[in-house]
């Protein structure tokens, strides 16, 4: 029999390989695939030779689905993992990555921007991560005390923040202009058709050292689950970890908001078919779900531009029409 720590190593390498194996093959099919039929054997050219590759399969590869599909693989990695670090760091089992409310301010902030004619990058972009990070200040402002572990106080200055902030949606949209409309709307179901090459750079300068963090915190993470007592009897400083954890998260997803809109169920679903599979330790689950919520989200990307045969609808909207009933199956599962 092999130590306890080699176990876990094994199971973490192992775990980490068949999800990457399945992110791969999921972003080769979003490359392939699309409304635009176009040759394979192009396609392929095209991949090898690179960016600089002419003509028009090439430009379709690297200008249009490329971008697309690395934008969900970090959205999709960033609200797994949120979701993941919320419930433990909650405890309660149906957070998910817009309980604090950073995605009402920045939604806010994107409509605001929409109304004001600006660029989706980089005006609304900008103008919706400042929303979310208000919101998350305010929301921090407004718990009673000062321990970040007081879950009730977060839930419900999160929840009541949300509910403003939803109300001012509201009026926002019931006051814009027809012609912004379409985007607004887009933007609030999760659109992820408006990603060009110059988004990339600043969403992974912004998350990847948000994950290389949350990795490193894996272990306090196990620990904050058995109590604040046992937690500080191991060593870890309850509240820097707490704070540390809650403001990361907070960053990554309201990086990830301020570029693809609100997509839902991600966060929700896939930390608990993970954790379903692998079990309670954040070790494993962790980079699991890095690349579990990755390939999940290029996946229902995919479809949400491939099946309709007139357009392309929303991820959001695929992502929930997946996620809800998924979602109730492991809610059955676990009651029985």
């Amino acid at each position: 029999m092999f130590p306890a720590h080699r176990r876990t190593i094994f199971k973490i390498g192992g775990t980490s390989l068949l999800l990457a194996a399945l992110l791969a093959l999921c972003v080769l099919l979003a490359l392939a695939l699309g409304p635009t039929r176009q040759d394979l054997g192009a396609l392929i050219s095209a991949l090898i030779e690179g960016p600089s590759a002419p003509g028009l399969p090439a430009a379709i590869l690297w200008e249009i689905r490329f971008p697309r599909a690395v934008a969900a693989c970090l959205a999709g990695a960033a609200l797994s993992l949120g979701g993941l670090v919320f419930q433990a760091l909650l405890r309660n089992p149906l957070a998910e990555p817009y309980i604090l409310g950073v995605s009402g301010g920045s939604a806010v902030g994107a409509i605001l921007g929409f109304m004001a004619g600006l660029s989706r990058f980089p005006g609304v972009s900008a103008l919706a991560f400042a929303g979310g990070m208000t919101t998350l200040a305010v929301v921090l402002f407004l718990r009673p005390g000062s321990n970040p572990l007081r879950g009730d106080s977060l839930l419900l200055a999160g929840v009541m923040v949300n509910a403003f902030c939803s109300a001012l949606i509201m009026f926002l949209v019931a006051v814009a202009e027809d012609a912004r409309l379409h985007s607004i709307l887009f933007w609030l179901m999760g659109d992820l058709s408006g990603t060009t090459p110059e988004h990339l750079p600043l969403l992974a300068g912004t998350l990847l050292p948000c994950f290389a963090v949350l990795l490193a915190m894996a272990r306090p993470l196990n620990l904050l689950l058995l109590g604040e007592e046992t937690a500080m009897t191991m060593g870890v400083n309850v509240r820097a970890a707490a704070t540390l954890l809650l403001i990361t998260t907070s960053l990554m997803v309201s990086a990830t908001v301020c570029s693809i809109g609100l997509v839902g169920f991600v966060g929700l679903v896939v930390p608990h078919i993970l954790r379903s599979l692998l079990g309670p330790d954040h070790r494993t689950l962790v980079p699991a779900c890095i690349l579990g919520g990755a390939a999940f989200l290029v996946l229902c990307d995919l479809l949400a531009r491939s099946v309709p045969d007139l357009g392309e609808i929303p991820a959001g909207v695929v992502t929930a029409l997946i996620g809800a009933p998924l979602f109730i199956l492991l809610l059955q599962r676990a009651g029985r």
